[in-house]
């Protein structure tokens, strides 16, 4: 990934009212300046991340006492204690401007005993499956009753803002009830067709496990988890996709398939057939995804990194996949399973490649098979072998 440190662009020539905090006169330059990314640490100047390139502001280095002075009035003191006992502590940061506000998720840390954050300006236009170049497959898979459906992925592959983009699908069209629980909250909804409640831990209820026990009692059609980090999180989505709700939720995993053994890794081994089958009844759809950047083309118009997606539908053939252990299979069943929707990395690729959206060698840089991916784009299709 290329650094840039020439910072003759980027002047601080911005104001903050005498009542803000210090540290909004850096967050209003990442605005201004229209960065994805603020980046501060103690020996070096603030940075931002523009176009994908960080560069650095025209101000001096940061000392440990100018980090300390900017960040502690940031936050509140459940914040400051997690900061202290954790080493790092998640939050959100609002910055407003008359009736606009702008969020940024914030992550501040310790390294070497010192401060050092990294904020994403979070946009609070809700974008839509168009805006964000996504299959138009994930409309149909918000349609659920029940279940589960998570999406998958590293940090900062879109996962957060593809579900926004899914709740906000049916909070245009459905007379539902969501309910989200978040830390922090990322996306502000407005209540259009359906009724949201956000609630983020620590501010409206203490933890994770208390929010979900009150979800199932607050009457929803769908709930938001924001991240299935641990066994406990995870069990409480479960029971409440058993109970007839509809649950989203994010997970750390680079591929649809290996979802399904990073949710069984939360939990002892004695515990997987158990587990497998309430995956195999409850999970609906898994949708893992990447950001890539874009050709120069779609960059001038202002796109500067699309997703490339991998879908997985639980169909009767993933389905018994999943109960009999068979996990190496379930990439050749979503290969099969175009017609119902799914889709694989190298078919995403192939199509983002056809329609110029990325180059040729940003896709056979993350492509799982580059072989695949050669004949793809050549029009040879692989025979599948059997997986019943």
């Amino acid at each position: 990934m290329s650094t840039a440190t020439d910072s003759s662009a980027i002047e601080p020539n911005v104001e903050v009212a005498p009542t803000e905090p210090e540290a909004n006169k850096l967050f209003r330059m990442c605005i201004k300046y229209k960065g994805s990314d603020l980046h501060l640490k103690v020996g070096m100047p603030p940075s931002m991340r523009l176009a994908g390139v960080l560069r650095q502001m025209q101000l001096p280095p940061l000392t440990a006492s100018d980090m300390e002075r900017l960040m502690y009035p940031l936050l509140t003191p459940r914040q400051r204690g997690i900061l202290d006992e954790e080493g790092g502590a998640d939050f959100a940061h609002i910055i407003y401007d008359g009736d606009t506000e702008t969020r940024f998720r914030v992550n501040l840390f310790k390294q070497r005993g010192r401060l050092s954050l990294v904020a994403r300006r979070v946009n609070n236009k809700i974008p839509t499956f168009e805006d964000l170049h996504l299959p138009a497959v994930l409309a149909e898979i918000t349609q659920y009753d029940q279940g589960i459906i998570i999406l998958a992925g590293v940090t900062g592959s879109g996962k957060s803002t593809t579900i926004a983009s899914m709740l906000q699908y049916v909070n245009q069209r459905e007379r539902m009830h969501i309910v989200t629980i978040e830390d922090p909250i990322e996306y502000t909804f407005k209540d259009d067709k359906s009724i949201i409640n956000q609630r983020e831990i620590g501010i409206d209820v203490l933890n994770w496990d208390i929010a979900l026990k009150h979800a199932v009692r607050q009457d929803p059609d769908i709930i938001l988890v924001g991240e299935m980090r641990d066994r406990e999180t995870f069990s409480a989505a479960m029971h409440a996709a058993e109970t007839g709700h509809l649950v989203f939720g994010t997970i750390h995993a680079g591929t649809a398939p290996s979802t399904i053994s990073r949710l069984l890794d939360l939990f002892p081994r004695e515990m997987h057939a158990p587990l497998r089958q309430s995956l195999a009844f409850n999970l609906k759809a898994v949708v893992a995804q990447k950001l890539l950047p874009t050709t120069k083309e779609w960059a001038d118009k202002g796109v500067g990194r699309v997703p490339t997606n991998e879908i997985m539908r639980i169909n009767p053939t993933v389905k018994k996949l999943i109960l009999s252990e068979e996990d190496t299979k379930l990439g050749d069943a979503i290969r099969i399973g175009k017609d119902e929707g799914m889709l694989d990395f190298t078919e995403s690729l192939r199509l983002l490649v056809v329609g110029e959206k990325i180059e040729r060698a940003t896709a056979f840089e993350v492509a799982p098979s580059p072989e695949a991916l050669k004949m793809a784009l050549k029009g040879i299709t692989i025979n599948q072998p059997g997986i019943l």
